[in-house]
């Protein structure tokens, strides 16, 4: 067992190479955010679709965008709005006159990196059909289903759902990302930083792309190998169970919980702690990769009741008691 970990961590020592060079790159545009930058590269080891979620002007699209730009990757990015319709993103069938038919007319979707800048400004139809890429990689134009490119990995953006003009995520568009990420406001440093960076009419650097796509896919696979004890696997299994059954883990939340967890959170718990463990260079997994990852993990998918909100409870809370409460192996 010792012979394969080691074997592991040279294969992540070796594939992880392009980590701290793409930090460097995103580090000359972005200021600060380490927490938002390393979940979104364990977002694309894992091949999980992120969310980032916060008030405007906290570099939320300017983050992904850097990401795309230091990824040579195919890029497109969506601005969602209330009147846009499926065929905007996914395409769609145009008529051709010369010989009587149908010709399909791809959309911006087909691409590596998507970035659904404000997608909780779009209908109810638009999230339907950004649904079916999210989760089968594919998408339906007319009666054929077309293969999206790989690797394929959607980044969206979110204004708070108190702002004007928002409407709520399906639960189970919500349920496919693997990472909800809280973006918040820089510290005083940071905020100094960025005036003396950004405060300037001269166009920022550009951003020079120092990963492959086959970086990623070779990353994925290492990954993929990356040992994790089967302690660590049942505590993975008792988070999830504990946001389902809280009174079996000593929690009084039975009257503060709609919902827990559904099973997608313990296969994304376990890939985005595999994919930390490689961020660190690391090839087996530690119960503080669990837990350092859990919140972004879990926020989103453990639905509060009206009385938690009227006692003022939001699903981070009752997420936090339960790591509290979870022994840690």
């Amino acid at each position: 067992m010792h012979q394969n970990i080691q074997e592991i961590n040279e294969a992540v020592e070796r594939a992880s190479a392009w980590v701290e060079p793409l930090r460097t790159e995103i580090g000359h545009t972005i200021v600060g955010q380490a927490h938002l930058v390393e979940r979104l590269l364990i977002a694309l080891v894992a091949g999980g679709h992120i969310l980032l979620e916060g008030v405007p002007g906290l570099a939320k699209t300017l983050s992904l965008k850097t990401l795309a730009g230091a990824t040579r990757a195919r890029f497109h990015r969506l601005q969602f709005t209330p009147d846009m319709l499926p065929a905007d993103i996914v395409g769609t069938l145009i008529y051709n006159q010369k010989d009587g038919g149908f010709v399909t007319k791809h959309g911006p979707i087909f691409a590596n990196l998507i970035l659904a800048d404000e997608i909780n400004r779009a209908p109810a139809k638009v999230q339907s059909a950004l649904l079916e890429a999210m989760q089968e990689h594919q998408v339906t134009i007319g009666e054929e289903s077309y293969p999206l490119p790989d690797p394929f990995l959607v980044m969206a953006t979110q204004n708070p759902i108190e702002q004007e003009g928002t409407y709520p995520l399906p639960e189970a568009q919500v349920d496919r990302f693997m990472l909800k990420v809280i973006v918040s406001y820089p510290s005083r440093e940071e905020e100094r930083a960025i005036l003396d960076r950004m405060a300037t009419s001269e166009p920022p650097r550009p951003v020079q792309p120092v990963l492959e796509t086959r970086h990623v896919l070779e990353s994925r696979r290492i990954v993929d190998r990356i040992y994790m004890d089967d302690k660590v696997k049942d505590y993975v299994v008792e988070l999830v169970f504990a946001t389902r059954e809280p009174r079996g883990h000593g929690l009084d939340l039975g009257s503060l919980v709609q919902y827990g967890a559904s099973p997608r959170a313990t296969i994304y718990l376990t890939l985005a702690a595999k994919a930390r463990a490689f961020l660190q260079r690391r090839g087996y997994v530690t119960p503080q990769d669990v837990k350092s990852i859990a919140m972004d993990v879990l926020r989103h998918r453990v639905m509060v009741t009206y009385e938690a909100e009227a006692e003022g409870l939001r699903s981070e809370d009752l997420v936090q008691r339960v790591l509290d409460a979870v022994p840690v192996p």
